[in-house]
Order: structure tokens, then sequence, then C-alpha cells
């Protein structure tokens, strides 16, 4: 027997009897000292050197996406915790790039708050306007479809800097040179996981072709995701990545 069939039926005999981990799934590994902070509908690690997030995390269930008692406000406002050293609208103003969510509006419809608390700047990047309205909101459209069929989904989302980036704004508002969005899903039978990384600008891909393994994407990012899920299952499930498991066909990816 192949050692790839092995393991994926040992995991498949012992999968059902590791419990769910306490605590919140969708969390990067953190220290206490870390700046991260929690709002309605996410959690945020913040970096005030960029003003923004280094990454925005939420569970996703199939209740939130079917609850919309939120519209839309595009109210976007300085994040008011003073620890915070926000952007503000001037900054964008003229800038030529979008305010890019990432927890999008569209996932925090099932609260008044969350929906406010999303349209603060801490959850928002400079985005390419054909990034923001391209591919980047096919994935979101595509992740409330995951939360309706799986139940609930984890995601964590944020900017990719490096060495030359620019900036806008008064505030110097770090322009990332591109993003990423990890996904788990932990309540199928065996759990899966994926993660998506793009450029900054226009893409003319599918999401099949900008997905890569969650190893992949935390050796880019630096960070370490869904970091509380037991050992074993997190090496299992991060180490590829098959977008088949996710997309029923090529069309399904675009």
């Amino acid at each position: 027997m192949q050692t790839g069939t092995f393991l994926t039926l040992l995991f498949m005999m012992t999968a059902r009897l590791l419990p769910a981990p306490s605590g919140l799934m969708e969390l990067p590994a953190f220290e206490p000292e870390d700046p991260v902070y929690w709002y309605a509908g996410h959690a945020l690690q913040y970096n005030n050197e960029a003003r923004q997030a280094d990454w925005v995390a939420y569970e996703l269930t199939a209740e939130e996406v079917d609850t919309k008692v939120a519209k839309r406000q595009n109210k976007f406002l300085p994040d008011p915790n003073p620890n915070i050293l926000s952007a503000e609208n001037s900054d964008y103003y003229k800038s030529s790039f979008d305010r890019g969510h990432l927890a999008p509006s569209a996932d925090m419809r099932f609260s008044i708050e969350a929906m406010r608390d999303c349209f603060y700047y801490s959850n928002i990047s400079p985005q390419h306007p054909r990034l923001n309205r391209g591919i980047w909101l096919t994935l979101e459209n595509k992740s409330r479809s995951w939360a309706k069929e799986f139940g609930a989904i984890f995601i964590t989302a944020g900017p990719i800097f490096s060495h030359e980036d620019s900036s806008i704004g008064s505030n110097r508002v770090r322009v990332p040179i591109g993003f990423y969005k990890a996904i788990l899903d932990y309540k199928s039978f065996p759990p899966k996981a994926i993660a998506f990384i793009f450029l900054n600008g226009e893409s003319k891909k599918t999401l099949a072709d900008h997905s890569v393994s969650v190893d992949t994407a935390e050796s880019i990012t630096g960070l370490d995701f869904f970091s509380i899920l037991p050992d074993t299952l997190e090496d299992m499930i991060e180490s590829t990545a098959n977008p088949a498991l996710w997309f029923s066909s090529l069309s399904d990816a675009q």
C-alpha cells in the first residue's frame, strides 16, 4: 500500500475520535502581547506601521449567510480603538485604490454591529480595483456558498507586504503587493483546508489557479494558520491543496 493511501486511511479511522479544538479555530497563532482585537463579527491583528491588519479572521456559518438583518452601509470610519493608528477617508481619496474589505460586508449581514465594525479602516486594505471587484469578489461569493454547503467555514485573510511597497495618503497607508485567504472546513469528514494567493492587480486566472496549500501560504506570510488544530490533523490537511475537494467543475472555479 502506498504511503499516501495508508495515511489517508489512518486519518479516516482516527479523525472521528478527535474532539473539536477548544477556542477559535480561525485564529492564526499569536502571542499574548500581540495587538489582537475583537469585534462583533471578526478578530484581527493590527499593524500600526502599515495602517491595516496583518490578518482578519472569523467563522462564517450557513445560518449567518442566511440571516440578513443588516444592509451594507458604505460608511467607512477610522477605528475608534485608541491603540490603533487608523487610516482615514482622506488617505484613499484620489488614490486609485479601492477600500478593500478583508472580512467582506456581505459576510456580516447577520448583525448590525458586525456590519458596522467591518467598515472600520482596521478591516480595510488598499486593493487594486480589478482585484477587489474581480477575483477577490469571486472568492468572497464562493466562500459564502461553501459556508452553506459545509455548514460553517473558518476564514483568515490579509495583505502580503514586500520591502518595496508604496503608500497612500498622509498617514502613509501601505499598499500590499498581494493578498491571501486561508479557509478551513472542519465540519466535513474528513476536514479540509485550502489557501489562495493573489497579486494586488487584475487576474484573468481561475480561483483554482490561485489555490495553494495552507503550508505554502504560511511560508509566504510567516503566519501559522488554524494553529489550535491537533498537530497530526493540521499537518495532514495543510500540506496539500486539492481544488477538486472545493470546486465541482472547472466552471465552478472561475
